[in-house]
């Protein structure tokens, strides 16, 4: 929920805060593009470093980082830095990196067919954190329309140590007896060649590429071209936010009654559908309808793509194995975000959507190829 309520209250302003800041309306983006950069860095690091010192610290550490990012957001929203405020959106995604592995953790403390359950359950506390932020956005907004978004990440930083205290005071189960040399670990190479493993890594590249892609630009073509206040496009982006996480309640159901592959394929057609909901308007049920199956589709990709990925894994290859999935997902994520404004701002917001296209046929092609070689 803490990391992230940081995480959207970022991607609401970040646009709008950039074009104010920015020497040129193209960088308007470049600090939520930062953001998405910080966690593709990070990813392998954060990995590596729960393998060695444990979950729990691990997550305190994402917190400390998420706390230092808010804080720097404060003080650059306080002296009007642009340099400083991409400085801190990396520093957030950095924490985001961290949080990403709350899936992990809670898919290796269940059954392995019980792993779409575990994943779903923890994007759900993600719901109160999509409530809270555009919630903080309109209330700090109202209370100082001189400096409208200080207040709101002051405080997103008290929340970040809430989640350090938490975590401080949380219980942890005795040690289990290292299952790690079990299984002799793969090389890299051979786990890629597998088709469960390249879908699964694949359905997150796209899924969260083409969301980061769409949803980075909302914000600015709502307020900035198309004119709606900031509540409107705060209440979009929180309703974008809540279809993300609260299709968790029966993604699990829909997996075990159809299987993963199609899954997939709903998610693939529900981001088509954004896709074709954008180009057909600008009001703001063009973008509302476009936001919310963008969330469905990226629900449906991101947890069928990481239960596959789970299933195609020995318990030996679990980090490596995750560090190199989540540096894919955020490297493509971070690239998408950082051409998001520029194409934006050079072609528009129909151009945007429709440059989307090759990769969702791609994920199509790659979904047909996986029900061929394998059953569900």
């Amino acid at each position: 929920m803490v990391f992230t309520s940081g995480t959207i209250l970022l991607v609401t302003i970040g646009g709008i805060v950039g074009y104010g800041l920015a020497p040129d309306p193209k960088w308007a983006t470049l600090p939520v593009a930062l953001m998405v950069v910080g966690t593709a860095v990070m990813a392998i690091p954060a990995a590596m470093l729960m393998q060695k010192v444990g979950r729990r610290l691990g997550f305190i550490i994402g917190s400390l980082l998420g706390a230092s990012g808010a804080f720097s957001i404060v003080s650059a929203l306080d002296i009007s830095s642009f340099p400083l405020f991409c400085v801190a959106a990396a520093l957030i995604g950095g924490s985001i990196s961290f949080s990403q592995q709350f899936r992990f953790a809670g898919a290796e403390s269940v059954k392995l067919e019980k792993t779409s359950f575990a994943v779903s359950f923890i994007l759900l506390g993600s719901i109160l954190g999509a409530t809270i932020a555009p919630e903080l956005v309109a209330y700090s907004a109202e209370s100082n329309p001189q400096d409208p978004y200080t207040f709101a990440f002051a405080f997103i930083i008290g929340l970040y140590f809430m989640a350090i205290l938490a975590l401080l005071l949380l219980r942890t189960s005795a040690p289990q007896a290292d299952e790690e040399d079990i299984d002799e670990p793969r090389p890299l190479p051979q786990l890629i060649r597998q088709p469960r493993f390249f879908v699964a890594v694949l359905a997150g590249m796209i899924g969260q590429g083409v969301m980061t892609y769409v949803m980075t630009a909302t914000p600015i073509s709502m307020n900035i071209s198309d004119g709606f206040s900031i509540q409107e496009t705060s209440e979009v982006i929180r309703a974008h936010v809540i279809a993300m996480y609260l299709p968790s309640l029966v993604t699990p159901m829909i997996i075990a009654k159809f299987g993963l592959t199609r899954v997939l394929s709903m998610g693939l057609i529900a981001t088509s559908t954004t896709v074709v909901i954008g180009l057909a308007g600008h009001e703001l049920l063009h973008y509302w309808f476009a936001l919310v199956l963008l969330g469905i589709g990226w629900n449906f990709l991101f947890v069928g793509g990481t239960t596959l990925l789970v299933q195609s894994y020995r318990n030996s290859e679990r980090f490596k194995s995750q560090a190199l999935n989540d540096f894919s997902v955020f490297t493509v994520s971070a690239m998408a975000s950082l051409l998001s404004g520029s194409i934006l701002h050079s072609f528009g917001w129909s151009f945007l959507l429709s440059s989307a296209i090759p990769a969702l046929a791609l994920m199509a092609v790659a979904i047909f190829v996986l029900s061929r070689s394998s059953s569900d």
